[in-house]
């Protein structure tokens, strides 16, 4: 089957899909089904290129980095606590940043140079009030994110928490940063009548594809991210997504696969890292692949109600949970698994027992009972005719988690093409938005 290796400072993904052809041809994929569209890549490239989508152009924006430097050496040192007011692709990449790049436990350490990081991607109410538990408003800065400048969600936590700055008798200006649209929207003016900064999101990004602008990059150098080499990253995938070469274009590829497969009737498509570090990341491309693919509309304006259901699970803890559906339940799923092949030094096993019912974990360390877990569930997934494939990559560092950024981007834009609809509009989700302004201008209470 394909497989891309590219070598780039030491950094290498590889894509195997060879457990594709080990299954039947009902359920999976052979290498002549998939080159039967690498000659309409230089097509579906140039339609995209014709596209006011800029997400994989910000990577090069040199003057953004620089505010964000700026901004980071004037704070330095003055906040104890960040809070990220923002929902859906306002929030999903810090966390995933915050997740996969900094200590899994670094809110504990006795001792860290960095702010905690706080994302408050939801309105309920036991959240806003017990964040006040743990921070000192004096020590705390906030980040407000909403592209559009007047997401409800974010505006009702902003105006509470600019309240709770009034009540102390505090200038908010030195609390709040506002990361939103550069013209247009409530934050954007309130920004010049207060003097509050605010760091641009492009208006032709949008929110889902909004993680290498100053939505992610802000949050991840105020807690000492480096954002260089996550842009890095991306701009070597980059690359590859810009490639006329079939071969060579990894988001190319994975978006055939996931579209052919669901003609095969894989509408569900399954990410399993084995990382605990990564577990965010599928959180993320969770709400890229619904918003971007689930659709009713195709441009040639014919209801299709396309779409591909994400669900991320974590290897190996939803062995536990998911598997047996997987294994045994409909055949209508599609599974990537991401294997990271450096876990940071051996952790050994110690052999405590004799009993032989344990003997298999002799001489092993959880690096590798955790690669081995991987291979068992991927050998028992392939029996079952489950398609699946693994995106293996050296390490969880900046530099790769811009390449994984980028490529699944990049796959979600060609599945765009493949499928014929706009995958950067969202209208099912301006609907309920619609509706819930509605709902409060008429004042409909839904609860007691």
């Amino acid at each position: 089957m394909l497989s891309i290796t590219r070598n780039n400072r030491s950094t290498m993904i590889t894509l195997d899909t060879t457990n594709l052809e080990k299954v039947i041809p009902e359920h999976g994929l052979s290498t002549s089904e998939m080159e039967q569209y690498a000659n309409g890549l230089k097509v579906y490239l140039d339609n995209f290129l014709q596209l006011d989508q800029d997400f994989y152009k910000v990577i090069d924006d040199v003057t953004a980095v620089n505010r964000i430097h700026e901004f980071y050496l004037q704070t330095k040192g003055k906040f104890n606590d960040i809070i990220v007011l923002g929902i859906g692709g306002s929030s999903l990449g810090t966390i995933c940043l915050q997740q996969s790049l900094k200590h899994l436990f670094e809110h504990e350490l006795k001792k860290t140079e960095w702010p905690r990081l706080h994302v408050l991607d939801n309105i309920d109410p036991a959240l806003m009030r017990e964040i006040e538990d743990v921070i000192d408003y004096e020590k705390t800065l906030f980040l407000v994110v909403t592209k559009s400048g007047g997401t409800p969600e974010t505006l009702s936590q902003y105006f509470y928490f600019e309240d709770r700055y009034k009540q102390k008798g505090l200038d908010s200006k030195n609390y709040f940063v506002f990361v939103t649209d550069p013209e247009k929207g409530l934050l954007r003016k309130i920004s010049r009548e207060k003097g509050i900064a605010a760091f641009d999101v492009p208006a032709t990004v949008g929110g889902r594809f909004s993680v290498l602008t100053s939505v992610g990059l802000l949050p991840a150098a105020l807690i000492g991210i480096d954002i260089e080499k996550l842009l890095e990253g991306a701009r070597s995938m980059r690359d590859r997504f810009l490639s006329e070469s079939f071969s060579e274009n990894l988001p190319y590829q994975l978006a055939v696969m996931q579209y052919l497969l669901s003609k095969k009737g894989k509408s569900i498509n399954v990410l399993i890292p084995y990382s605990q570090k990564l577990i965010r990341f599928a959180d993320w491309y969770r709400q890229l692949l619904a918003e971007s693919i689930g659709k009713k509309m195709n441009r040639k304006s014919e209801v299709v109600h396309v779409g591909l259901t994400p669900v991320n699970a974590l290897g190996a803890t939803d062995q536990h949970s998911q598997l047996q559906l997987y294994n045994e339940g409909p055949n209508d799923k599609f599974f990537l698994f991401i294997e990271v092949a450096n876990l940071g030094e051996p952790l050994k096993i110690p052999y405590l027992s004799d009993d032989e019912s344990v003997a298999y974990l002799k001489n092993t360390s959880f690096n590798e009972l955790l690669n081995i877990e991987k291979a068992g569930t991927e050998g028992a997934l392939t029996q079952n005719d489950r398609p699946n494939i693994t995106i293996k990559i050296p390490e969880v560092s900046p530099f790769v988690l811009g390449e994984l950024f980028m490529l699944f981007e990049g796959a979600t834009a060609f599945l765009g093409e493949l499928y014929d609809i706009d995958a950067f509009d969202q209208p099912g989700v301006e609907l309920s938005k619609n509706i819930t302004k509605k709902l409060l201008v008429e004042g409909t209470n839904v609860v007691p």
